[in-house]
């Protein structure tokens, strides 16, 4: 049975669907849309993407086994460059996948997978920055390109990532300019205008850290709330072996690297190891569902990347790490570590 499935902002929906005969040959007929939309072919749980707009006849041919990477298209150029992004796409999530793995065997070390993970994102994303979304933000396959995603999470960050609002902004300005009634394009405009709502840089201050923040060992105190609404304060832990950690949940890194510190939190905890994780998270609604559940203390800054406490312990991507000993010193920062796990236990 091959569907029609519509890709709409609020989900996918089913439009059509016919069983195939013996030579394969379908038709579908939909009314043609007003501006650009998202529709997928769908065997099983195989998927073609493509877009239609209300000028082009498309035709696409697949075979049955490779159904979603091995089909041609004919007659839209966006939705061959959408095949072209969904194979990206498809070799980053492998090569994310291949690097989880060879953590798990400790064929890595959580430096180098951090690092590692890190520069995969960023070399894909400053290609199809430049090859897809800037050389023709007015296309279909820019914004498809905008919404891709990397263990479930989005590539590009609207809400977090200053440098990839100018993403959005770029798209949102070309479709607002062709289609300014379409309801993509108002959507779009209204994510930029949250995201540079989040990004945006507050007035240059001198940095003052407050002297009672300064606890008696020189560590640079934390005082932020949890989950629950309730104040937790990094000093009060002084006595455990703390690792202190920075990160956006809602990022294609943040996933793997909780997985991390819960492994490390499952064996080490008994022995006097605490977590104390800083979101960072824009959407604090999204937060709070994520880290509902973790076995460890989740507190959220809502001044996100250009918070203080960014700033004094001069993090300079996400995540990023620290540790603390039971003396409340600072003694190691994430890149100075090399195996996370030897350097936890060498301070327990």
């Amino acid at each position: 049975m091959l569907y029609l499935e519509a890709s709409g902002l609020e989900g996918i929906s089913v439009l059509d669907s016919v069983k195939l005969k013996g030579d394969g040959d379908f038709k579908f007929k939909q009314p043609r849309p007003e501006s650009p939309e998202f529709y997928r072919l769908r065997v099983d749980e195989k998927v073609i993407n493509f877009s239609v707009d209300s000028t082009e006849a498309i035709q696409v041919k697949a075979p049955y086994v490779d159904f979603s990477t091995a089909y041609t298209v004919e007659g839209s150029d966006n939705s061959q460059k959408i095949k072209e992004l969904t194979l990206k796409q498809i070799r980053l999530q492998n090569s994310a996948d291949a690097l989880m793995g060879a953590l798990r065997s400790n064929k890595v070390g959580h430096d180098q997978f951090e690092d590692s993970l890190v520069n995969l994102i960023q070399k894909y994303k400053d290609d199809v920055k430049v090859n897809y979304i800037f050389a023709a933000p007015n296309t279909a396959a820019a914004y498809f390109a905008l919404f891709q995603k990397l263990n479930n999470y989005l590539i590009f960050d609207p809400l977090n990532s200053k440098d990839d609002v100018k993403c959005f902004a770029a798209v949102a300005t070309s479709l607002n300019n062709s289609y300014p009634h379409a309801t993509r394009s108002k959507n779009l405009y209204n994510i930029v205008i949250k995201g540079m709502k989040n990004t945006r840089k507050p007035q240059t201050q001198s940095l003052e850290i407050p002297q009672e923040k300064i606890v008696e060992t020189g560590i640079i105190d934390i005082a932020l709330r949890d989950v629950k609404g309730s104040i937790r304060k990094l000093s009060d832990l002084k006595g455990k072996v703390v690792l202190l950690d920075f990160s956006v949940f809602q990022s294609p890194a943040g996933a793997p690297h909780n997985l991390l510190l819960r492994e490390l939190h499952n064996k080490y905890a008994a022995q006097g190891l605490e977590i104390y994780q800083v979101s960072l998270d824009a959407d604090e609604h999204f937060w709070k569902t994520s880290a509902g559940n973790l076995p460890w203390i989740c507190v959220r800054d809502g001044n996100g990347i250009y918070s203080s406490n960014v700033a004094v312990y001069n993090v300079r991507q996400m995540p990023s790490v620290f540790l603390i000993n039971r003396n409340n010193e600072l003694k190691m920062r994430g890149e100075d570590i090399k195996d996370l796990e030897a350097a936890v236990k060498s301070l327990l």
